[in-house]
């Protein structure tokens, strides 16, 4: 029989809290313990990063120097991804445990393109930007010897989205790809090249506008340390 792929959908949308946590020097604590919601959810830009936090209405992004903007407005994580993390660690992990505000379901989010675009329920339209760089609160949130090492090295960080046109979101939506840039720079293959392997900076010049704005200038600093 052929294979028929899943449909592509959000299976929860996750939202958080701050909390006060021994994991961050922020003193507004942090948003990342994020619980899937029975309700419709307001996604919009939210802002300048530094100043605006959260895409989603109601949820928490405590630190602004490092999280949230237009640009980190979404985070997203695959279910197929946190289930391989399940058997590797031996525990259960429910939806929204790595702070992702969208656990999907049938889509490769480290395979998506950046600039590729998801229309998400009737409205929302998205854009992929980034992946998500792990640090010390999402290390001590998982409680795991090694955490940032580990999941460095998985390279299947997640992918951090922009909003194009603001919508209305729950849980069980579909999720589909509008449009995919022809360019080689996934979010895993960006993951690497900010992490592991920077000798791909020069490479990922090729997402364009589309590219998070500071790993654009990481890339071009890279670029010109290699020139001389």
């Amino acid at each position: 029989m052929p294979h028929t792929p899943r449909p592509s959908t959000v299976l929860t949308v996750n939202v958080g809290r701050a909390l006060p946590s021994a994991h961050t020097d922020w003193p507004g604590g942090t948003g990342i313990d994020k619980r899937p919601v029975d309700r419709p959810v307001r996604v919009a830009a939210p802002g300048p990063k530094g100043r605006a936090g959260s895409g989603l209405a109601g949820d928490s992004v405590c630190d602004l120097r490092h999280h949230g903007g237009d640009d980190q407005a979404v985070y997203a994580y695959a279910r197929e991804d946190l289930d391989v993390w399940e058997r590797e660690l031996g525990r259960e992990l429910a939806n929204g445990a790595f702070g992702e505000n969208l656990t999907t379901s049938g889509i490769d989010v480290n395979g998506a393109l950046v600039g590729e675009r998801w229309r998400v329920g009737g409205e929302l339209l998205l854009e992929v930007t980034s992946p998500r760089i792990p640090c010390r609160t999402f290390a001590g949130w998982l409680g795991e010897q090694g955490w940032l090492k580990r999941f460095t090295q998985a390279a299947v960080p997640g992918a951090y989205l922009r909003v194009l046109e603001p919508g209305e979101i729950r849980s069980g939506d579909p999720v589909e790809i509008v449009h995919r840039p022809d360019h080689e720079v996934t979010v895993a293959f960006l993951f690497r090249a900010e992490t592991t392997e920077r000798e791909l900076l020069p490479r990922v010049l090729a997402a364009g506008d589309a590219l998070h704005p500071e790993a654009r200038k990481t890339a071009l600093k890279y670029r010109s340390t290699q020139a001389i």
